[in-house]
């Protein structure tokens, strides 16, 4: 069975135009990484553990940020790794000042014997959904898609 994970994409207007809010990973194979980047807040489920669950659990531990709102179903995705990715929009607002993710540790740099520890989210930032699509990771891309033409926004 493929690795499964899930995500939050969460929206936002500014002045009438769309935002929606993406991370980048940290550590440092995406230290110098931008375009195709980015991604939803997301994470891997956990043994037994319901996709909307896991998804707000992953804001929380990737953002600081807790979720409020109604949480609508987007069309899950496959990305290349085969890993399948459930995400859901909700409307809200966060504080990119505010970001506090969890650390990993990896063996950096590779075979070296040392271990270092990295937040798993470096950043986050506000886009509009046409930048969005150039920053997020592109088996992400529909997400954006399915959100801009449930809002009925032009493209």
């Amino acid at each position: 069975m493929s690795k499964q994970s899930a995500g939050i994409l969460l929206y936002r207007f500014t002045n009438k135009i769309l935002e929606v809010l993406l991370v980048h990973p940290g550590g440092p194979f995406f230290a110098k990484k931008d375009l195709g980047a980015w991604s939803i807040p997301k994470g891997e489920l956990q043994q037994g553990e319901e996709p909307v669950a896991a998804a707000r659990r992953e804001f929380f531990e990737e953002t600081g940020g807790k979720i409020a709102g109604e949480l609508q179903p987007l069309t899950q995705v496959q990305q290349k790794n085969g890993k399948v990715v459930f995400a859901w929009a909700v409307e809200g607002d966060f504080d990119v000042a505010t970001l506090v993710s969890n650390n990993f540790t990896i063996e950096w740099p590779p075979k070296s014997g040392a271990t270092r520890e990295y937040p798993e989210i470096d950043s986050a930032a506000w886009f509009s959904a046409e930048t969005a699509r150039q920053k997020i990771n592109p088996a992400q891309i529909p997400f954006i898609d399915e959100l801009v033409s449930r809002l009925g926004i032009a493209r």
